[in-house]
């Protein structure tokens, strides 16, 4: 009985080491993917950066044709 035990319990220590393992490459796997979606937000925030300039200096040219005419 003392046997079947210790079999039991080497069986759950495997299953352990196994889910432990998964984890493991998961919890890289995900922290792999938030450096790049946050590296991918930032390119993205100064792209619609970039954008507001172009869109307020177009603004600003279309209100002084204006005042000219």
């Amino acid at each position: 009985m003392a046997n079947f035990d210790l079999d039991t319990l080497e069986r759950q220590v495997e299953e352990l080491i196994r889910v432990c393992r998964r984890l493991t490459e998961e919890n890289t796997s995900l922290r792999e993917r938030q450096e790049h979606l946050v590296a991918e937000r930032a390119e993205l925030v100064e792209k619609t950066e970039l954008a507001r300039n172009r869109v307020e200096t177009i603004l600003s040219r279309l209100k002084s044709m204006e005042e000219e005419l």
